[in-house]
């Protein structure tokens, strides 16, 4: 079987400027995979691309087996991609509701809609109170938790998570791991950008540091939690 999704020698940029240097990583079916590093090295551009949201100009993503770089974002989500986004980019004037139906746009199957509603709603209770309230309204927790529950609602086989501990408090960055652990063990495989090294590579099976757009290390996330080099630059060891 191949990878779930599988990178290679990926290169995009913006403009004359080059940020993702040839870039290869992997994410096995039922993994959660930390991509962790400086803020600036190329983490969210490598969520982007594998999106859709940054067209490649070299390399290759494939999603199970079939190349996925030169798909728009709509076909790559049918496939089962899912995005997170950094800074939570819900829809401030839609409601809760109308937020997580749109994460639905590709389906039609509306009695598993309905389900993954009540889902959704069981993960995060907090937003089944809110569902007549503008998601602009929110706080910023829960904003964070509606931006992760409309991306379950596109059902995926990969979850790209961008910071989805940026600016919380302790407690919610709790629930949002808890939730996350949850998804994973229901089968949906995940791809986590996170700050918060320690705790994306305790929660995640394998890891990978990048550098200036670049790949340093990458292998068991244990081992680089115990990894010197990793401890000082990224665990405050």
């Amino acid at each position: 079987m191949p990878p779930l999704l599988e990178i290679s020698d990926l290169r995009a940029g913006y403009g004359q400027i080059e940020v993702l240097k040839g870039i290869s990583l992997e994410v096995q079916p039922g993994e959660i995979v930390a991509l962790i590093g400086a803020n600036g090295a190329g983490k969210t551009s490598t969520l982007m691309s594998i999106s859709g949201c940054l067209r490649p100009r070299s390399g290759s993503i494939r999603l199970a087996g079939q190349e996925i770089h030169a798909r728009a974002p709509h076909e790559i989500v049918r496939l089962g991609i899912c995005h997170s986004p950094e800074g939570r980019k819900i829809f401030p004037r839609l409601t809760v509701l109308e937020n997580l139906q749109m994460g639905a746009f590709a389906r039609s199957d509306k009695a598993g809609i309905q389900q993954d509603l009540d889902h959704a709603f069981e993960m995060f209770p907090i937003l089944k109170q809110r569902t007549t309230q503008a998601g602009g309204t929110l706080s910023g927790g829960e904003q964070q938790m509606l931006a992760v529950a409309r991306a379950m609602m596109g059902r995926p086989k990969l979850l790209l998570l961008d910071e989805p501990s940026l600016g919380l408090a302790p407690l919610i960055v709790l629930k949002i791991f808890e939730v996350v652990k949850k998804l994973n063990d229901e089968g949906i495989s995940i791809l986590l950008v996170e700050q918060a090294a320690r705790m994306a590579l305790k929660l995640a099976h394998r890891g990978y540091v990048m550098e200036t757009g670049e790949i340093t290390m990458h292998g068991p996330a244990a081992n680089l939690l115990a990894d010197a080099r990793v401890q000082a630059a990224y665990l405050g060891g």
